[in-house]
């Protein structure tokens, strides 16, 4: 019988580094002209005035200062500040731009952190209002807010966003508000006077905002809850900018900690109020502004950090290359010569984790992007759809929807669109319950493994990565991604919101759909590691389920919303999943879509290839992660067995063994494989207490070495990967000043 060839066919290397085309199609806006010239505007700032302003020593001052300042003139000037407005407030283009500032942060991102920060923060500061605001403030901010046009002599105002306090370890809680909210006058038949105190820390855009929109909470019987409120330059009291914060990081933002004792009308109030037994009802709570906010900008952050592993690439294959070069005795036309550090495998290696892993971050992050600008526009029309079916109040709406999820996971679960006939409440929920899980999850393991798989790229540079004139300022970049982390809440906050979102049954039906979605992608694509990571989503499934149903062993329930010991480490294993998938993904759409494409007729197969064997790799490294951390919570809450007698029992004795071996020859041996053996004195073996049993676990185990098989060619991969790294062409220079 013959056996199948294990020979691996030849495939082309990459010729050079992955271009717009190629971007454009993996990112999903090669149809989108609009995207592709916001793109170049954006880069032309990010490597003309932000670079040059960080090669010449721009991030050594905490102060704003007229040359930082001039970035936001050239903000205004490329369309990068519009670019968040709707064309009736002077912006560039109509319906959700979740994709387009994704772009324009990754592009700044890839030259300076602090840069694209001073870009999305007045973009964060203008949000609740843009969400949640009246018409009234709409209007009025939104227009102002926009670049001025020729002739028109104005400056545009600047926002902030004032959530913060200064407690200790600001941040962990954004419930916690010490700012306040009272009614300061409220004449009969007027509109209430309302007085605000309220302290930041940390704010961005300081130096400069015209108006902050702040949170507070109620200090007066007289205003039901905590709300945010828009506070103007202005208005009567106090509007202390504060002092700037020293920060080691994002220099090019402007962050201070200010303090405000102002008196401003209730219009202010975001999202308006109504009055109801002469108590101001606020139509909005600061928490419900935030979740509307934070659900939708947390995704530029973690793509800020993907944008620095990804232009890492370039600088140190160069560093790589040029690191012998000079010495009397290294020839040009030699390998040493010629490759450098190249010529050793761990140098390339160690690339292709970081390439890898900036890849799936930039996949995961600009696919939930897509889909808040597709859920964007189904959210208005779900609201459309419960007052036309006079479904009024918040609860009201909860339960409404909670039939809504049920359904449309039962038609998932009968293989059916979430979505028949259009329904727009079901196809909201669908992409809704998704939504909740990508978006912290692209926070969390964007900027937290991003920022670790940094620190490997800036130890590729040797001691030339932690020098100010780095080239690609990987230094700066690495450490700017310890902020993001930070930013939008903590790690903590992130963990949270998933333990909670990825165990809801509309989510879970859809997720086993994507299992054989990609085990269907394996038999077209086994290369890319698609069995195996749906085998590990198996196993990730499983574990969810064995952990909802078991307890530990002293009997506590596992799986609860305080058990983060449990919750989080699952949460971390299901992200590391979902950014591999999304990789795979966007590779078969590259692979559909660029043969379209006449410019890629030369290059697409090599870059195919190349990508393919990142998949891989990283696909490896995701099955791994996950199966580790499965593995630890199915195993590790019971208590290790010890050496009592009821256990020792249960073992063979070296003498029973003795006897029998005349009659079983070898039975010897195969007890040491399979049991604990007491020596000829009846004492057990050192060591804590007989092997654990796995006993009620078989599915697990089955899973867990069918997982380690699946892994069977993902260091081919690495390795094909690593001499095409050692081939590729680059620029002879970095397309912006060092």
């Amino acid at each position: 019988m013959s056996q199948p060839s294990t020979a691996t066919p030849s495939l082309p290397l990459l010729q050079t580094l992955p271009g717009d085309e190629i971007r454009q199609i993996l990112w999903g806006f090669q149809d989108r002209f609009e995207l592709q010239m916001l793109v170049q505007s954006a880069r032309s700032v990010a490597r003309g005035p932000v670079a040059r302003l960080v090669a010449q020593g721009g991030r050594a001052s905490h102060d704003w200062n007229k040359d930082k300042d001039a970035l936001l003139k050239a903000f205004d000037e490329s369309g990068v500040t519009a670019a968040f407005l709707d064309p009736a407030h002077g912006g560039l283009f109509e319906g959700p731009k979740h994709l387009a500032l994704g772009l324009i942060a990754f592009e700044l991102a890839s030259v300076d952190g602090g840069a694209a920060t001073a870009s999305q923060a007045g973009n964060l500061g203008l949000a609740p209002i843009h969400e949640v605001g009246t018409p009234q403030q709409v209007e009025r901010y939104m227009s102002l807010a926009s670049p001025p046009k020729p002739g028109e002599a104005r400056r545009p105002l600047r926002a902030a966003f004032a959530l913060t306090e200064p407690l200790p370890f600001v941040g962990v809680e954004t419930g916690l508000l010490c700012g306040k909210v009272r009614v300061a006058e409220w004449k009969e038949g007027g509109e209430p006077l309302l007085e605000i105190d309220k302290r930041g820390r940390f704010i961005t855009n300081m130096d400069y905002a015209g108006i902050v929109t702040a949170a507070v909470d109620t200090d007066d019987r007289r205003v039901k809850s905590s709300c945010m409120v828009i506070l103007e330059e202005g208005d009567p009291g106090l509007f202390d900018r504060g002092a700037a914060t020293r920060k080691l990081v994002h220099q090019l933002s402007s962050t201070r900690d200010p303090n405000f004792r102002l008196k401003i009308p209730a219009s202010r109030i975001v999202g308006g109020y109504t009055v109801k037994d002469g108590v101001i009802v606020p139509n909005y709570s600061h928490a419900e502004v935030i979740e509307a906010v934070f659900k939708r900008t947390r995704v530029t952050v973690g793509l800020m950090t993907s944008a620095k592993l990804l232009s890492a690439v370039e600088p140190v294959i160069r560093y790589q290359r040029q690191r012998f070069r000079g010495g009397a005795t290294v020839q040009p036309g030699t390998p040493r010569h010629d490759l450098g550090i190249q010529m050793k495998e761990d140098a390339l290696h160690r690339l292709v984790d970081v390439w890898a892993m900036g890849e799936a971050g930039a996949s995961l992050g600009f696919a939930t992007a897509r889909l808040y600008d597709e859920l964007d526009p189904l959210e208005k029309e779900k609201n459309r759809e419960l007052a036309r079916r006079g479904v009024q109040g918040a609860r009201a709406r909860m339960k409404e929807m909670a039939g809504v999820e049920a359904r449309a996971a039962e038609l998932v679960r009968a293989g059916k669109s979430a979505a028949p006939g259009g329904d727009p409440l079901l196809r909201f929920a669908a992409l809704d319950s998704v939504a909740n899980v990508v978006c912290p999850a692209t926070k969390l393991w964007n900027t937290g493994q991003g920022a670790n798989a940094m620190r490997e790229a800036v130890s590729l540079m040797g001691g030339y990565g932690i020098t100010e004139d780095c080239p690609g300022f990987l230094g700066h970049k690495w450490m700017d991604a310890q902020l993001e982390a930070t930013y939008e809440g903590p790690e903590a906050v992130q963990r949270r919101q998933l333990s909670l979102t990825m165990a809801q049954p509309l989510f879970l039906e859809q997720f086993r759909q994507w299992i054989r979605d990609l085990k269907s992608l394996a038999a077209r694509r086994p290369e890319t590691g698609a069995c195996g990571l749906g085998t590990a989503m198996q196993l990730w499934l499983w574990t969810l389920g064995h952990l909802q149903d078991s307890t530990d062993a002293d009997g506590t329930r596992l799986f609860g919303p305080n058990r983060q010991g449990v919750t989080f480490p699952l949460a971390d294993a299901l992200c590391w999943l979902l950014a591999s998938r999304q990789q795979i993904l966007d590779l078969a759409d590259l692979e559909a879509r660029g043969a379209a494409n006449p410019a890629l007729a030369e290059t697409l197969p090599s870059t195919l290839a190349f990508l393919t064997d990142l998949a891989q790799v990283q696909a490896a490294r995701a099955c791994g992660e996950a199966g580790r951390l499965c593995a630890e919570l199915v195993l590790g809450y019971q208590r290790h067995p010890v050496w009592d007698a009821e256990a020792c029992q249960a073992c063979f004795s070296q003498a029973e063994l003795d006897g029998l071996e005349p009659y079983a020859p070898g039975l010897d041996s195969v007890a040491y494989g399979y049991s604990d053996v007491l020596d000829r004195d009846g004492k057990p073996p050192s060591k804590r207490g007989p092997c654990p049993s796995t006993a009620g676990l078989p599915a697990f185990l089955r899973l867990r070495s069918r997982l380690d098989a699946c892994l069977t060619g993902c260091r081919l991969a690495k390795d094909r990967a690593a001499r095409a790294l050692a081939r590729v062409m680059i620029p002879e220079a970095l397309d912006y000043p060092q």
